[in-house]
């Protein structure tokens, strides 16, 4: 899991954060499956974090990239566990209650 969390509240400056500090330990590991955890944010932020999940996705491939959206461990954990064991699932964003 990589950890996007804490970013801008500006979805260009958070999408700008990400392609600077975290796409590239990502891309460093295309081989492995990978799930990025992001703290939840209004509709412009799900329109570039989807591109960006989309796009690493079919990078990836076969490795399976999804994301999760929230900050409660319990629901975090039950996504992880639903992912490790749907091997067809990638290039989502699962949106949880907070």
């Amino acid at each position: 899991m990589i950890a996007a969390r804490d970013l801008p509240l500006a979805p260009l400056d958070a999408a700008a954060r990400f392609t600077a500090h975290i796409l590239p330990s990502i891309r460093n590991d295309l081989a492995s499956d990978c799930i990025i955890l992001f703290d939840p944010a209004d509709r412009p932020h799900a329109i570039w974090r989807r591109a960006m999940v989309e796009e690493l996705a079919r990078e990836a491939a076969p490795a399976r990239i999804n994301a999760i959206v929230g900050t409660a461990e319990d629901a975090i954990a039950a996504t992880v566990e639903y992912l490790a064991k749907a091997p067809g699932v990638t290039g989502q964003i699962f949106e949880l209650s907070t």
